[in-house]
């Protein structure tokens, strides 16, 4: 990953958008699949921005029937069947209408942003009224990204190796309050993707970090749903 020392030379749009390479670990992308199936009906469209390579889509096409990719470039690897969007999440609106998707997903891209509420809100602005709302980011809550901001004086995926694609740490906390302020219900907050052990290589057993979630998980998930219209009586 290349690293920009000067701040005034920190690269916007689909520039900064190569240096995250596209990809997103495959237990993030379980973690999305496994809060919608206890939640999503099934079938529907789903919209992922900042979807990247489309990995999400390997993992839970099965719950649906139409995939819509949204992102600063177009990566060579997008599923061949997916529907694509451009777009410059610091600058810009995804160009679909209001209400677009039964699914709305934005997986591992709050963090790269320099406006994580601009992207929260339009989450839920092309979310349907009724429909799911999933925001994934990095765990700052974690075992190993407390003692890494103890020790460094930085979280543990906000250091230099991950500057300038990495902007924007958010703790559990910014995810319920932006939710909130977005007007979700049924907010819930996910840990998952088990992290690596302090000082090792190795990563936590499933059971383990099933057990202590917030410690041991590399990523947390936030998911709520977008009220539905009220029917009008005439």
């Amino acid at each position: 990953m290349r690293v920009i020392d000067n701040p005034a030379a920190i690269p916007a749009g689909a520039d900064r958008a190569k240096l995250s390479l596209g990809s997103s670990p495959t237990g993030v992308h379980r973690m999305v699949a496994e809060a919608l199936a206890t939640r999503h009906p099934g079938r529907g469209t789903l919209l992922d921005i900042g979807c990247g390579h489309g990995g999400l889509w390997g993992v839970v096409a099965d719950q649906f029937h139409r995939y819509f990719g949204a992102d600063a470039i177009q990566y060579e690897r997008i599923p061949p069947n997916a529907e694509f969007c451009a777009v410059d999440l610091d600058t810009s609106r995804v160009s679909l209408p209001d209400g677009f998707a039964d699914v709305v997903a934005s997986v591992e891209t709050i963090e790269h942003l320099e406006n994580p509420r601009a992207l929260f809100r339009e989450v839920v602005r092309l979310t349907k009224p009724g429909g799911w709302a999933v925001v994934t980011t990095p765990n700052q809550l974690s075992l190993l990204s407390k003692l890494t901001l103890v020790f460094k004086n930085h979280f543990t995926y906000f250091g230099r190796d991950w500057y300038p694609s990495h902007l924007t740490a958010l703790l559990e906390i910014d995810l319920r309050r932006m939710a909130t302020e977005c007007g979700l219900t049924e907010v819930a907050i996910v840990y998952g993707n088990p992290g690596r052990v302090v000082l090792t290589p190795r990563h936590f057993p499933r059971w383990v970090a099933q057990r202590f979630p917030r410690a041991c998980s590399d990523n947390v998930l936030v998911i709520g749903r977008k009220p539905a219209v009220p029917e009008v009586k005439l």
